[in-house]
């Protein structure tokens, strides 16, 4: 059997109305009950409640983030104008463009919000993820950008003017962007979106070019000409790191790739339901920032159809108990083998090879 059922996270407060406290058997039998004869509806509303509120949380942090972003590059945008520095311009010029890269992943948690439907069943929650190449795709151009300037300086030294203007600049552009790098990988994190958090790592290369140009202008003051070039290059490494655990993090996701401590989690809470023998199959996967699990449990063979799904309903019951932000889970129930008797997966598996 297959069922799928549409019950939210629960959290540690309970709110979708269970007695999972000490009970009467009256309570636990209504309990079962309950899930027996509407597996798929009494939950429904706060499961899309829940994602919802992370969608929402995502792109408060998107647009709170780019207005930060905004501000900082307008007050770059005036030391420009009254220095004349091109180091100054091109972090400013970096700045606006980058804070833009909120608009890609804003559409993409819109998106995100949408139903399901017959050609996208699993909804749009991936749109998260090509976000999130997108982001990669631009922290590379980032260091691109910062390389060719450094080299540009080392063949074309150029004198900075207003120095203490376009230090304080640079301190701006530099917190600015710490400030939204904290906050959008936080927030990423606490909702599980690997694109929020890769957003947040860009912001943070934006700090690091930054600070080149504050170390730059140090250097000028002392008039020490290559000062900007040979930092921005020192930059580039910096950000080529950062765009290293952008890519790992991006990668892992677009794989499926799940925390095996959350498997653990989920293995250790499934052996612990009454009636599951075994655990022979368990998959999760990420769709955007909402982690689905399909499990396989063995059961006694000997028990009822009802029975059975009554045990694979505790059995996804304690999923959605142990798992943070999974938000739904496909249980199967398979019979445990009995000597003598052809196992069916087999012959499953030999048409599938």
């Amino acid at each position: 059997m297959s069922p799928q059922h549409g019950h939210a996270p629960h959290d540690s407060t309970h709110h979708h109305g269970h007695e999972h406290g000490p009970a009467s058997g009256a309570a636990r039998w209504r309990h079962r009950l309950a899930h027996v004869l509407t597996p798929h509806s009494h939950e429904i509303a706060d499961k899309t409640d829940r994602a919802l509120e992370a969608s929402a949380r995502g792109l408060r942090a998107l647009w709170i983030s780019l207005a930060v972003l905004g501000l900082t590059a307008a007050a770059q945008a005036v030391v420009v104008v009254l220095s004349g520095s091109v180091a100054l311009l091109g972090d400013t010029v970096h700045n606006a463009a980058d804070a833009l890269t909120a608009l890609p992943l804003g559409i993409a948690f819109v998106l995100g919000r949408r139903a399901a439907n017959r050609r996208f069943t699993y909804g749009y929650g991936r749109a998260e993820d090509i976000a999130g190449l997108v982001i990669v795709l631009t922290i590379a151009a980032s260091a691109a950008f910062a390389a060719w300037t450094a080299a540009d300086r080392l063949l074309n030294p150029r004198d900075i003017t207003y120095l203490p203007a376009v230090a304080a600049a640079a301190v701006i552009g530099f917190l600015g962007n710490e400030w939204v790098a904290r906050y959008r990988i936080r927030v990423g994190r606490d909702i599980g979106s690997a694109a929020l958090v890769a957003d947040g790592l860009h912001a943070r290369t934006d700090g690091f070019t930054s600070l080149a140009v504050l170390i730059g202008a140090g250097g000028a003051a002392v008039g020490w000409r290559l000062a900007d070039p040979i930092v921005g290059l020192a930059i580039t490494a910096a950000i080529l790191l950062v765009l290293r655990d952008a890519c790992r993090e991006v990668f892992r996701r677009v794989m499926d790739a799940v925390d095996p401590a959350v498997v653990d989690s989920a293995e250790h809470a499934l052996g612990h339901v009454p009636g599951v023998l075994a655990v022979s199959e368990l998959r999760m996967r990420w769709i955007g920032h909402r982690l689905r699990a399909e499990v396989a449990i063995v059961v006694d063979g000997a028990l009822s159809v009802r029975a059975a799904h009554e045990v694979a309903v505790a059995a996804e019951h304690a999923l959605l108990h142990a798992v943070p932000k999974l938000t739904g889970a496909l249980v199967h129930a398979d019979p445990a083998p009995v000597p003598g008797v052809p196992d069916p997966h087999a012959a499953l598996a030999h048409h599938a090879a």
